[in-house]
This record gives C-alpha cells, sequence and structure tokens, in this order.
C-alpha cells in the first residue's frame, strides 16, 4: 500500500504503519521534525507548504491511503478554538480540497478530543460522504495500553470498505521507573527559586507512579499545565526527551540530530503521535 504522511513531524504515522505499507512521500515544512524524520527513517520529508500542494504533485504520488495529523491548536482545550478560521487550519482546508478532486481509497486523521464536533470534523465527514466512504471515529488514550500517559487523541479511520473491528486492549499502565533514563540529566531538575514560585501549580509524579499528564509542545518553556514533572530524593525534575519519548511508545533506537535544541526536542514530542494508540488505530484497516 502507497501511503502520504502528512504533517509527518517526527514520522509518528510511518512507526505506527511498519511493514503495512509504504510511505512513498512525507510532507512537513518544519526544519527540526525533517531532520529528525530524515535521520530516523532515511527518508527526508517534502518541505512544502501543503495549503499550497498543487493536484498535479499529489496524484503523481499514486497514494492509496493519506495519514494525517493537522495542527491541534485551533481544536484544543487550551488553544483558541477557531477551528477552520484558524490560520493554521489553512492546510487542512486545501487538503480538503483536493480530496474533493481526488480522493484516496483510506485516511486515518490524528487530533485533540476538540476536533469531535468541530466544522473542521463537519466538513471532512461531509467530504467522506460525498465519495461514498465508510467512517469510523474513535478515541483513545495511551494509558489504555500500558502506558503510563495521559494523552486522550480522536482517530477519524475512513476507507470505501467497511472497518475492521478492533477492541481497546484495556492494558494497564506499567509504573514510570521502566520507561527513566539510567543516568539522570542534572540540568533539568527545577531551580530552587523556579521551584518556589510555581510548586503548588506542578503535576508531581514519582517513579513508582502509573500516570503522567499529556506532554504538550511547550513542555521546555512553560510548566504548569505542560505536562507532570518528577519528584525524587533529589528534587523535582523535568522529564527528559528521551522519557517522553518512551512514554509515547517511540522506539528504543529513536535519535534527535545532537543540534538541535532540548526546546525543540520537547516541541516535536508535544506535537507527535503515541505510536501504540496510532498503530491500533491503523488495525481498523489492516489485518495484523
Amino acid at each position: 500500500m502507497r501511503v502520504l504522511e502528512l504533517f509527518s513531524g517526527l514520522g509518528g504515522w510511518r512507526m505506527a504503519l511498519e511493514d503495512r505499507g509504504r510511505v512513498v512521500a512525507a510532507y512537513d515544512v518544519n526544519e527540526a521534525a525533517n531532520a529528525t524524520y530524515a535521520l530516523n527513517h532515511g527518508d527526508l520529508p517534502k518541505a512544502r507548504e501543503l495549503a499550497t500542494l498543487p493536484l498535479s504533485e499529489l496524484e503523481a504520488h499514486a497514494a492509496e491511503t493519506w495519514l494525517m495529523s493537522p495542527p491541534c491548536q485551533p481544536f484544543c482545550r487550551m488553544g483558541n478554538h477557531q477551528g477552520l478560521e484558524d490560520r493554521r487550519s489553512r492546510a487542512f482546508l486545501h487538503l480538503m480540497d483536493l480530496f474533493r478532486q481526488s480522493p484516496p481509497e483510506h485516511l486515518v486523521l490524528e487530533n485533540v478530543v476538540g476536533f469531535l464536533g468541530s466544522d473542521a470534523h463537519a466538513l471532512l465527514a461531509e467530504r467522506l460522504r460525498a465519495h461514498g466512504m465508510h467512517q469510523v471515529d474513535l478515541q483513545a488514550c495511551p494509558s489504555g495500553f500500558g502506558l503510563p500517559n495521559q494523552r486522550p487523541r480522536v482517530f477519524i479511520v475512513a476507507s470505501r470498505r467497511p472497518a475492521i473491528s478492533r477492541p481497546l486492549p484495556e492494558l494497564p499502565p506499567r509504573p514510570l521507573a521502566g520507561f527513566l533514563d539510567e543516568t539522570e540529566d542534572e540540568s533539568l531538575y527545577l531551580r530552587p527559586e523556579v521551584l518556589a514560585r510555581h510548586h503548588f501549580g506542578l503535576d508531581l509524579v514519582m517513579a513508582e507512579d502509573r500516570r503522567s499528564t499529556c506532554f504538550i509542545g511547550g513542555y521546555g518553556r512553560r510548566l504548569v499545565g505542560s505536562g507532570s514533572f518528577l519528584k525524587t530524593g533529589r528534587g523535582i525534575r523535568r522529564f527528559s526527551p528521551g522519557e517522553v519519548a518512551r512514554l509515547h511508545g517511540l522506539p528504543e533506537g529513536f535519535r534527535f540530530p545532537e543540534a538541535l535544541s532540548l526546546e525543540a526536542r520537547y516541541k516535536l514530542l508535544g506535537n507527535g503521535l503515541s505510536i501504540p494508540v496510532a498503530a491500533w488505530a491503523l488495525d481498523h484497516l489492516f489485518d495484523r
């Protein structure tokens, strides 16, 4: 199966896809994301703004499946809730126009739960109905897949054939201890003056706990509401990018370019997928 990975980021869809298809092209305008994608997958995504993608270029890929994670800010709890009026929805709107002219056989979209019931959700559903495609709206959280992380997401699975029913696994979350680095990065500990100012607003967890809150793209800059912080005998620290990657189910061999800043790594992870959950969503299209 020939697959287009749109808003490709770290390549989460490619990881979730495994050997069930081949990504013939990936698209993302973020240089850090594309460098990370190339390092881990060996292919450099096309740095073209999707809002200007020509129909001829799209059709030249002859892709049967579109996998996409459009920007969630227009629909997320802490966003501006402008939906399709948000400028960050321009690429999605253009893709919906291309879909109207040249629809694929299958499409899977991932976004925050606020996408459900939005004007973007309604537009997508209208496009799918117009082309006689079957649609299933799914909701899932990594905490049901054995991962101690709360990251509820919605997946819109569409195909020209009915979806294959896949139950949620409902695996109990494992302790955070199994996701931590063997050697701590001491620079991740919060300074006393920072801790004194923000302590009561932080979500604190310990290694034996079996939960953590959703890590957002601003985790490297923000404190309150950006994700959990680990409390140890030495103090309170951020989770490292490697630890967040494990909590998202990324493979152990996943790497960032050495020159990439800490904030850039957190941003890419915050905009990424939970790989086991995305793989489960794809299971509704494919037999494993």
